[in-house]
């Protein structure tokens, strides 16, 4: 296998997109990553793009065609890859393997949705595919209710408390301040959190990710071609994937995800690293209780103590191990198809020291971690910034 490396990212804002369309987000994102990488759109040899439920959202499918038709480079090849709110981080590692094979040199992979066509409550009807339509979403089992589920468990079995799943929104809306691109700019305190009214019990308003529209694209490199073209090419250590049952009743355990620690082992395996070597991670927050399991699973904390490290700062960004820079799902906003490259667009800007005020110092190793519905698919990439000669 080849080594691969992004050479572009670009990202629109994140947030409730009224003037734009899904076409506009695409080709706007699009464009921002040619012009960050410095080729043209005639180099690109293959598209990737993933997206969750553009069917149910704006009633448009064969996204992989419209991205094509969008940035003007049809006949190239291009498809669409759909994994609940991992979409985004599966076309990375589809389009990683793609590069790494010898199949191409030079591909674009992006994520894109717009969620805010539609109300609120159809809304949530199209997340629910994303679990168990049979046995979970039929019987009334929101996503709300699933992580909340998982978030009892876990405060029964170690002590997690809500005050300390509230510091979880509070760190990343205040990350959020920093990012131009966020869908919030608003910090908010723990008592904020703590008097925003319940969703799922023990989960309130503010433990929740939005619903976004949006769009992120990076352009992806055999390394040592990417060197030649770009100063700011970071190299993709390592990339795997994951899976466990779709419903949570296939779970053997509720206070961890599964296919995220399987996810995790083999990434640092495959990097010849480990957790006490990452220097700052976007890790899928889309509810608080969801970032505090995966700094466990991910092992840069032991099993109940994720919520004890948040509350005394060590994954802030001066903390011991930065998480979420960007402002995560929770505050940069959740466009699910988006997210898993928007991670990567973060790691790009991060080891490129071009982050600004969200800068997290030092900053040489970083790991993305994608979720898709409760933690049936689970993606993980390691970036380090790549040697140019």
């Amino acid at each position: 296998m080849r080594s691969v490396s992004i050479i572009g990212a670009g990202q629109t804002a994140f947030g409730e997109h009224w003037n734009e369309s899904f076409r506009d987000l695409i080709g706007k994102a699009g464009l921002m990553a040619l012009e960050s990488s410095g080729i043209e759109g005639k180099t690109i040899q293959a598209i990737y793009g993933g997206t969750m439920a553009s069917g149910r959202f704006v009633g448009q499918e064969h996204i992989g065609a419209l991205i094509a038709d969008e940035l003007g480079l049809t006949p190239l090849p291009a498809t669409r890859l759909e994994a609940a709110c991992a979409s985004g981080g599966v076309a990375l590692r589809n389009a990683y393997i793609s590069v790494a094979s010898g199949l191409y040199d030079v591909v674009a992979v992006g994520g894109v949705e717009k969620m805010t066509e539609i109300s609120v409550e159809e809304a949530g009807f199209a997340l629910g595919g994303a679990g168990d339509q049979e046995t979970e979403l039929f019987h009334g089992a929101t996503f709300p209710a699933l992580y909340a589920l998982l978030a009892r468990k876990h405060m029964e079995a170690f002590g997690t408390t809500e005050e300390q799943m509230a510091q979880v929104a509070v760190k990343n809306h205040y990350n959020a301040m920093f990012n131009p691109n966020a869908q919030f700019h608003r910090e908010i305190t723990i008592q904020d959190v703590m008097n925003s009214g319940y969703v799922a019990s023990p989960l309130k308003l503010l433990d929740c990710s939005p619903i976004s529209d949006g769009a992120a694209t990076v352009i992806l490199c055999e390394t040592s071609k990417a060197k030649k073209i770009s100063e700011n090419a970071i190299e993709i250590l390592a990339s795997t994937q994951a899976s466990d049952s779709l419903a949570l009743t296939g779970r053997k355990s509720l206070t961890e995800l599964m296919a995220t620690k399987v996810a995790a082992k083999l990434d640092f395996e495959e990097a010849h690293l480990k957790p006490s070597d990452i220097d700052l991670a976007e890790v899928h927050d889309c509810f608080t209780i969801a970032e505090i399991l995966a700094i466990e699973d991910l092992g840069f904390f032991k099993k109940g103590d994720g919520g004890k490290a948040t509350e005394k700062g060590k994954t802030s960004l001066k903390g011991e191990i930065p998480i979420n820079p960007s402002g995560g799902l929770k505050a940069c906003g959740h466009p699910v198809g988006a997210t898993g490259i928007k991670q990567a667009v973060e790691m790009f800007f991060q080891l490129n020291g071009l982050a600004k005020e969200r800068q997290v110092k030092d900053a040489k190793i970083g790991l993305t971690h994608n979720v898709g519905g409760s933690g049936a698919t689970a993606v993980v990439h390691i970036f380090k910034k790549a040697q140019v000669k």
